[in-house]
Order: structure tokens, then C-alpha cells, then sequence
């Protein structure tokens, strides 16, 4: 540094006072900013959740080809258990493809929408704080309030985006614009809901786990109040006026359309937007109102070690996916005599639960729905395992491994963590599916639990290969993308007329269904070996690469 500069730099003034242009300062600069690092992320739940509306318009033709037809699944959605899952049961005596959308299709499109923005707020908030990049941003001329006001911003854009996506889908499947419409503005008011839910939520927290943590929390309660209100009366009760999720419900879209219940998105946004602004005001960056809970003075032995960190970072998520999967199950379970009751009137419907000809239906259809669950605990513990890349990126990993902890130790606890993980939520998924399906399948319990356990070396090995592909350094995307499209051919494969030879090697497809099936150990040892190869590979790829971050 010259002399001429030093001096320059010492007599500039400093800005100690609040920045130039007020609070929001600068806001425009960091929406357009964070939008430029979302837009892929934007578009995919857009397309996502768009595809899926206009796949589901593809295919119910060819499952429900009459009224008939669509009557008797709204059979099963007059059922408490059906409307516990799906909404309130507007329109069940004139079935309609707009109906069954607005009925069982709206309220899981809220949910992911919900879920989009509460990880874009915290992204853009907490986690922003949390990685030390907002200090930095702050310095510059910033306003205090405009990182949570690009980060609003930027929620908004991306529920704008997956309305007209929905609107373009339903559209294009020859429903009332009018309606579609509807049903598109209530999955983006819910999303707005807990987005503001997450703004809130990121004040009262100090992690970006914490608030996300939270404020999922709060989707799960309100879906559990939508769904008990719905169960009690067909058209809600007043527990389903409790749930924002509800509210979209309520407009009856394709029914006898209203749209007043989204004015009360509009008044509970709003309110919270300036909760959520007060408490920002009083606060410091980088800290919550709720102060952390002091830990031990000292660790266990136990804690020490990299088994036992990572088991203590995973088992407040664990606990979460446990009891969501018990209670889910049990409730898909308790489905099971009613659905199979379905197969005697449509033989499509059976044939798309993988059903062949001498079959028995009732515990194919429990072998089917113990395959679903056990495609989520793989999405879990491929969850599991991904972690690691943030634990790298944060610089968390090098401070553990900075101590005496091998690279391959590091790597090789998270995977066990994830795949023990994942066979306490198969236990839990049969445990709940028999309790389900107690009253239609003798020793359900016994016999679901146990054929949990035979998906366990398909999800090893979905988890191991997300451990090799970070291990060798590469992207995850394409063990997602494997895993996606497993997903894909394991549920809508019998649907979509997929060849058996299709069918018969997708990973999921190599299990044998039990309980209704025979044990075949030949395919769960053969996927128990590769899972032990990818195993090996990535503990041996670890060593090899310099550390991100």
C-alpha cells in the first residue's frame, strides 16, 4: 500500500449510522442476486410440480376410464382414513377429474409449496447468517431489513412461477380456467403462509437447521389439523379452518368455487411478515432471540468419536421421520381392505398395484405399499449421507478431521449413521403398516415388520452409492436422479403398461414382495454386494481428494 493510499483510506469517513436509502436498502441488488442463484432451483420445483399435475391428468383416463369408475375411488375417499390423507370431500357424488385434483391432489401440491419456501426463506436468511456471508453483505449499503426482504422477494417469485405452472398444467388437461386458477393461487397462498412462517421462525432460532427445523414443524401440525378436521365431517370441520393447508381446500374449486378462504392467507401473511420484521429490528446478525441451550462442559466418550457425532447430528431428524413414517403407515394400512374392495370393480386398479392374475390381493397390496415406504427411507438416507457435503463446504469437516479421525472413519460413520437410520424407519414402516392392516391381514404386525427388513440392501445400497459419488468428488445429482427415476418406474410402472423386463431390474423391483411373495435371498444378496462394493470404493475414493471448502 502507497503512502497516498494509506492516508486516503484513513481519512475516509466510516459509515456508523444506518445505511444510506433507509432499511430496505439495497434490496433490489439482492433479489436479483439470490434470484440468479435459484433460478434452476426455481425451475425445477416448477416443472416438478407442474409434470406431476399433468401426468396425473395423463393417467387417470387410463385408470378411471368412466364415471364409474372415479365413483369408486370416491368410495375410498369417503372413508375417514381417505380424507385424513387427502382433503375435505367436496364433489364425492359427481367424481370429476377437476374434483379428485382439488380433493386429493391440492393439498400435497400446498404442502411441497409450503416446503419450497420455508427452505428458500431460511436459505436466504439463516443460512446466510449462519455461513458469515450476510456480515459481508451488511457491509457494503445494505439496509438492515432488506436481506429479509430479498429473501420474501424472492419467495414470491417462486410461488408466482409454480402457480403458472399448475395453471398452465391444469389447462392444458381441458379444466375450467377459472377453477384451475383457484386451485393454483391456494398451493402458492400456502406456500406464501410458511414462508412468512419460515421469516419468523429464523429471528427465534441461531441455525439454519433449527429455523427450518421449525417452521416444519408448524406445516406438519397444520397438515395434521386439516387432516383430523377432514376426517371428522365430510367437508371439514372446524380443525380444518385451523390449518392454513385447509384454507386452499375450502375454496371447493370445480365444486362451487368461493374465494374468500384465500383472504385469510393473505391477513395471516401479512400479520406474520410484521412479526417477523419487529423482531429482525431486535436482534443482532448472526444471533436468535431463543438463545441456545448450553451443552456438557465436557463430551462422553461416546460423543468424541465420528459414530457418535454424527449419530447426535441425525437423531432429532431421526426421530422426526420415524414418527411421520409410524403414523403415516398406520394410516395406509388402515386403507388397505378398502382399496383391495375397489380391485373388484376395476381390475385396472389392482393391475397398477403390480397385481397379477391369482394373486392375493389383500397382501399384494400390503407388499405394494411396504415398497412405497421403503422408497422413502432410501430418499432418507441418500438425505443422510448428502449432508456431509455441507459439513465439508461449512469447514465443519475439516475441524474434525484436523483431530485424529480418518478421512475413511469420517465417511464411513456417516453412512452407518444413514443406513442404521434407515433400518429403524423400515422396522417403524411395517410396525405401523401392520397396526394399519391389522383388521384385514391375520399377524399383519408380525409379518410387515419383518418384510420391512427386505428392503434394507436396497437403500444400503442407494447409500452407499451417495457416499461414493462424494467420495470420488463428483456432483449427487445423479445418484437423485437414479433414485428418482427408481421411484418413478417402481410406482407408476404397472400404471404406465412399463415391460416386465423394465420392471423386473429397477432397483426397487428386485425385491422380492413380501409377504406376499416368497423370500427370494438370491437378488437381496446380490444387492447386499453392491452395496458393500460402493461401500468399499468410496472409503478408498476419500483418501484420494483435497477437502472442499
Amino acid at each position: 500500500m502507497t503512502a497516498a493510499t494509506a492516508t486516503t483510506a484513513a481519512t475516509r469517513p466510516r459509515r456508523t449510522g444506518p445505511a444510506p436509502g433507509g432499511p430496505l436498502a439495497g434490496t433490489g441488488h439482492l433479489t436479483r442476486f439470490a434470484l440468479r442463484r435459484d433460478r434452476v432451483r426455481i425451475g425445477v420445483w416448477t416443472l416438478s410440480l407442474g409434470g406431476l399435475v399433468a401426468y396425473f391428468g395423463a393417467v387417470v383416463p387410463t385408470v378411471y376410464p368412466d364415471a364409474a369408475a372415479r365413483q369408486t375411488r370416491a368410495a375410498i375417499m369417503r372413508e375417514p382414513s381417505g380424507a385424513l390423507l387427502t382433503g375435505p370431500g367436496y364433489g364425492l357424488d359427481d367424481y370429476t377429474f377437476g374434483v379428485m385434483i382439488a380433493n386429493e391432489m391440492l393439498g400435497m401440491l400446498a404442502v411441497a409449496a409450503a416446503l419450497m419456501s420455508i427452505l428458500l426463506v431460511v436459505r436466504h436468511t439463516r443460512a446466510e447468517e449462519e455461513d458469515g456471508r450476510t456480515d459481508l453483505v451488511r457491509a457494503g449499503v445494505v439496509g438492515r431489513a432488506a436481506p429479509l426482504a430479498a429473501a420474501l422477494a424472492v419467495m414470491l417469485v417462486a410461488d408466482a412461477a409454480v402457480a403458472a405452472g399448475l395453471l398452465g398444467a391444469l389447462t392444458a388437461n381441458g379444466l375450467d380456467a377459472r377453477d384451475s386458477a383457484a386451485v393454483a393461487l391456494g398451493v402458492a397462498a400456502v406456500g406464501v403462509t410458511f414462508g412468512t412462517v419460515a421469516a419468523v421462525t429464523a429471528q427465534l432460532t441461531t441455525g439454519a437447521r433449527a429455523a427450518s427445523g421449525s417452521a416444519g414443524a408448524v406445516l406438519a401440525l397444520a397438515f395434521l389439523l386439516r387432516g383430523i378436521g377432514d376426517a371428522r365431517r365430510t367437508g371439514g370441520s372446524a380443525l380444518s379452518w385451523a390449518s392454513p393447508v385447509g384454507w386452499a381446500q375450502q375454496t371447493r374449486a370445480f365444486v362451487d368455487l368461493r374465494w374468500w378462504p384465500l383472504l385469510l392467507h393473505v391477513v395471516t401473511s401479512a400479520v406474520l411478515l410484521a412479526v417477523a420484521a419487529a423482531l429482525a429490528a431486535r436482534r443482532d446478525v448472526g444471533a436468535g432471540l431463543v438463545p441456545e441451550r448450553r451443552g456438557a462442559a465436557r463430551a462422553s466418550r461416546w460423543l468424541a468419536g465420528p459414530v457418535g457425532l454424527a449419530a447426535r447430528l441425525e437423531r432429532a431428524g431421526l426421530a422426526w421421520w420415524a414418527v411421520s413414517l409410524l403414523a403415516f403407515a398406520a394410516l395406509t394400512g388402515s386403507m388397505t381392505q378398502g382399496v383391495v374392495d375397489s380391485f373388484a370393480d376395476q381390475p385396472q386398479l389392482a393391475q397398477a398395484f403390480g397385481s397379477a392374475p391369482g394373486d392375493d390381493l389383500v397382501l399384494r397390496t400390503v407388499s405394494t405399499f411396504l415398497g412405497i415406504l421403503a422408497m422413502a427411507v432410501a430418499v432418507y438416507a441418500v438425505t443422510v449421507v448428502g449432508r456431509l457435503r455441507r459439513e465439508e463446504t461449512d469447514g465443519r469437516a475439516s475441524a474434525v478431521l484436523a483431530a485424529s479421525v480418518d478421512r475413511r472413519a469420517w465417511l464411513g460413520a456417516q453412512l452407518g449413521v444413514a443406513v442404521t437410520g434407515a433400518t429403524v424407519l423400515l422396522l417403524a414402516s411395517g410396525l405401523g403398516l401392520g397396526l394399519g392392516a391389522a383388521g384385514a391381514v391375520d399377524g399383519a404386525v408380525t409379518a410387515c415388520t419383518l418384510a420391512s427388513l427386505a428392503h434394507l440392501p436396497v437403500v444400503a445400497a442407494f447409500a452407499a452409492l451417495a457416499a461414493l459419488l462424494h467420495g470420488t468428488g463428483a456432483p449427487a445429482w445423479p445418484g437423485w436422479a437414479l433414485l428418482v427415476a427408481s421411484v418413478v418406474v417402481g410406482v407408476y410402472g404397472p400404471v404406465l403398461g412399463l415391460p416386465d423386463a423394465v420392471l423386473d431390474v429397477a432397483p426397487f423391483g428386485l425385491v422380492p414382495a413380501v409377504p406376499a411373495a416368497a423370500l427370494d435371498l438370491a437378488p437381496l444378496v446380490a444387492l447386499t454386494a453392491v452395496a458393500v462394493a460402493l461401500t468399499a470404493g468410496a472409503l478408498a475414493a476419500v483418501r484420494r481428494r483435497d477437502l472442499r471448502g
